[in-house]
């Protein structure tokens, strides 16, 4: 049986800013199929980048380039802004990391959801705001009438990390990016919104991009790790224990594990990781 087509198919994609062209990318290739892969780095190593590039979100500014950055077998590189629109929202989605910043604050949570659906799903305003409701029981939102009526202002972190996966997966993606879901979350709402997130995405046998600096949840939650650094990927793991680069081992080491605890945290060893990257 021959092996399925991958969702998204990247080849040695590289971003540059301004005129002097400086690469926050730099090469990164990789097939992204009915999976969750997660994408680790510390800020400023183009993680955030690379899928804002994939959505084409960037800036004027940016110049991508890439051999291949294909969706479901269509080139993105060179489609109009117009077709763009048309995939985004709806056979590609991208989660953000903070609600309050991304919910429009002077429109309802109703409203918002309902949007979604009447601008991907081509509902009339009834059925939309039927198909937010029933969305935002999905996410597990108590009380789903008198939240549709609030603002993103009234409501929590969490609640509003899970409005922002309603609206984002209402119209089943097959590409799903989600740009560091939990940061503004507490701890003890984390795993209940991952696990809402991996369950809808399973269901809709979607691909799933989870992008973070924390790279122990990234290999709880994910089949792949790319992990990435000044632009590059310097490794791909499906476990943690098969690390062999320095900057992986450094990246686990500055985590803090519970099963293990130490009285100082590591910190990067720079010169090796420099080192490395010459060998590379």
């Amino acid at each position: 049986m021959p092996a399925a087509e991958p969702i998204l198919r990247v080849r040695d994609l590289t971003v540059r800013f301004g005129r002097a062209g400086v690469p926050a990318v730099r090469g990164v290739g990789f097939d992204l199929g009915a999976e969750r892969l997660g994408i680790v780095g510390e800020s400023g190593s183009g993680k955030s980048t690379l899928g804002r590039a994939v959505m084409r979100l960037l800036p004027a500014s940016a110049r991508v380039e890439a051999g291949t950055l294909d969706f479901e077998g269509e080139p993105l590189l060179g489609q109009s802004e117009r077709r763009m629109r048309g995939l985004r929202g709806g056979r590609m989605s991208l989660i953000m990391q903070d609600p309050r910043y991304s919910l429009n604050p002077v429109v309802t949570v109703g409203a918002q959801v309902a949007e979604a659906a009447r601008l991907h799903g081509k509902a009339n305003p009834r059925e939309a705001r039927e198909r937010a409701a029933a969305m935002l029981e999905r996410v597990r939102i108590a009380d789903v009438r008198r939240t549709m009526a609030l603002y993103p202002h009234q409501i929590s972190g969490g609640m509003g990390q899970r409005v922002m996966i309603a609206m984002m997966l209402l119209a089943r993606p097959r590409l799903v990016i989600a740009d560091e879901p939990t940061s503004a979350l507490d701890v003890s709402v984390r795993g209940d919104v991952l696990k809402l997130l991996d369950e809808l995405v399973r269901e809709q046998e979607a691909g799933l991009i989870l992008i973070s600096h924390d790279i122990r949840m990234v290999a709880a939650f994910c089949q792949r790790i790319i992990v990435m650094y000044g632009g590059r990927a310097v490794e791909e793991l499906t476990r943690l224990e098969d690390a062999r680069h320095p900057y992986t081992r450094g990246l686990i080491a500055a985590m803090p594990d519970p099963r293990r605890p130490v009285r100082r945290l590591q910190t990067l060893d720079r010169q090796a990781i420099a080192a490395a990257m010459e060998d590379a």
